[in-house]
This record gives C-alpha cells, structure tokens and sequence, in this order.
C-alpha cells in the first residue's frame, strides 16, 4: 500500500501552517518561531485546514486494512511534532488532533504513542508555556481525557508499522474475547443474544390471535350499537396497531440491532462454529491459533452447562431423599 501521497498531502498541510504564522508577522526569514499567543492557535490549522478542504485524505481511504492506514497517518504526522521547529511541531500536534476528529470510522482509530513520543509532547507542552501558548495544554488534556491514545514502547517511525499494527488488533481482539468471555458467563444471557424472538413468541400464531380479535372487537361493538348508545367504547374498535403488528415490528429491531452487534465483534461467527463443530481434535487446535479462544469458551460453557446440571440432580436426589425419611 503506497502512503506517499498522503504523507505528501501531510506535509504541504503542516508547512502551509507554518508560512501562514510567518506571514502574519511578517518574518520571512526566520528559521525557529518567534510568534507567540493568538498566532498560534489550534484556529489557525483549522483554518488552513478548510481552506484546503483536508478531510477529502480519508475518501481516498483504501477499503481494506484501515487500522494501517491510520497509524501510518498519524505516524508520519507525530513525527513533525519531534522537528527541531516549534512551529513545525505545533503543526504536528494540531494535525493529530484533526486527524482524529474528522476521521470517518466508528469507532475512531486510537493514536498509537510510544513511550519516547510521549515524552517528546511533554516537551512540547512545557515549551508551548514557556512561549505563552496556553492552547497546547488545554489541547493535549482534552486528547488524554478523551482517551485518544494507545500507549506502546515501539516508536513507529524506527520500527515496522504493520508489525505494530497487527500486535495492537491482537491485543484489542483479545480484550474483546476477555469481555466476551466474562459477560457471556451466564449461559442464559447467551441464550437470549441467539434466540429468535419471533420463534419465542410465535409470532405466526400471534398475528393471526390478535387479528382476529381486533375483527370480533369491532363486529361485537357494531352489533351493540343496534341496540345501546356505544358513542362511549367507540374509540375501542378504532383502528390502532395491533399487538401481532407490533410485536413483528419489535422482533425486527431485533434482529437488525443483533446483526449490528455481530458485525462489531464478530461473535456470531464464534457462536456458529461451536454449534457447527462441537468437538474439535487436538491437532486442529494447533492449526486454527485463530479459534482457540472461541473453542476454550465453548469448552467452559460445555463445563458450566454440566455442573448445573449435577447440582440440579442432587438437589433432586436430596429433596427425594429428604421425603422418603419424613
């Protein structure tokens, strides 16, 4: 995948910021920033920032391997904040946070921050102060508070991105598997996320009952007013969703909030393979690394499900027990 546009279209972003704080003043020729205060704000990237239209570097986005994609983005960028130039390294930090904010994906992609980076923002927090520049701070608190970063001890710009890349999907599939694991606990709670509702409720059936109610309803009130005043219970055999209709309406929401669910963590794959594929050999373990965590859940639930039902067994045994002594 071929970043070089991009990091190009970074650059010309960054640099555009600079000269528009040089211009302002004046100083054509200065080689490190001597602007302090209202010049050098987050307003003026976001100015450059409109004016160039920057959010159009994400509809260019590749379909396919976007966690790369980002922390190559904010990579190249976080490696302006580590330039020699106050400037350039506000430049940096203010298109970082842009980055972040007007990106497309949900959830947003986290800003992977090695160690030694951290320390180099430090740096440039407390130099931003000694400038006059209260924007930094308020700025890079409201980063850390909104919990934008992922903190690592590999620098991107020395080590390999993808390498990176791929050992913090790793770890994030990982924490969703421990969520997994300790929310689905309770085989019933998975029991519902499976179930289908318009089978639980039958809902063929319930169309059919309330439809026909909602008939008798109407013809018992129609008869009824050949002979009393029914001006009062009218409003009853008006027309009004009826309760089949509505269920059927409910299990649809359903349904489409449960497959958003399974797209976002890809449990319903998991859930398919333990139903297709109950017992797996021991070789296949070591050939499938991918599955071990479902196959290990689906073990424990197997565990679970058997306890349960050794211990309603002998409550069983011990309320018969206790009735034959009486």
């Amino acid at each position: 995948m071929d970043l070089s546009p991009f990091k190009l279209d970074i650059d010309e972003l960054i640099n555009e910021f600079v000269e528009s704080l040089f211009f302002r003043k004046g100083y054509y020729a200065l080689i490190v920033l001597t602007v302090v205060g209202e010049f050098t704000t987050l307003a003026d990237m976001k100015r450059v920032w409109l004016s160039r239209k920057f959010t159009y570097i994400f509809e260019a986005s590749p379909p396919t391997k976007l966690a790369f994609f980002m922390q190559s983005l904010y990579a190249h960028t976080i490696g302006h904040m580590i330039s020699t130039s106050l400037s350039q390294r506000l430049g940096g930090l203010y298109c970082l946070y842009c980055l972040y904010e007007t990106q497309p994906f949900k959830p947003p992609f986290k800003i992977y921050l090695s160690l030694g980076e951290l320390k180099k923002l430090k740096t440039l927090v407390i130099n931003a102060k000694e400038h006059g520049i209260k924007v930094v701070t308020v700025l890079v608190k409201r980063m850390l508070e909104k919990n934008m970063f992922l903190f690592g001890f590999v620098d991107l710009n020395e080590g390999s991105v993808s390498e990176t890349v791929n050992q913090l999907t790793e770890l994030q599939d990982a924490r969703v598997q421990v969520a997994y694991k300790k929310l689905f606990d309770d085989t019933r709670i998975e029991q519902f996320l499976h179930m289908d509702m318009g089978m639980e409720f039958d809902l063929d059936m319930l169309k059919n009952m309330s439809t026909e109610y909602a008939e008798a309803k109407k013809l018992a009130i129609r008869e009824a007013s050949m002979a009393v005043d029914v001006q009062n219970i009218q409003h009853i055999s008006e027309d009004r969703e009826i309760i089949g209709d509505e269920i059927e309406r409910i299990t649809e929401n359903w349904n489409v909030q449960r497959q958003v669910f399974y797209q976002q963590t890809g449990l319903n794959e998991r859930y398919a393979k333990k139903n297709e594929q109950p017992h797996q050999p021991q070789h296949k373990k070591h050939e499938h690394q991918d599955d071990d965590v479902g196959d290990e859940f689906s073990h424990q639930l197997e565990l679970q499900l058997i306890e349960e039902e050794q211990l309603e067994q002998k409550q069983e045994d011990d309320e018969s027990s206790h009735g034959l002594e009486v």
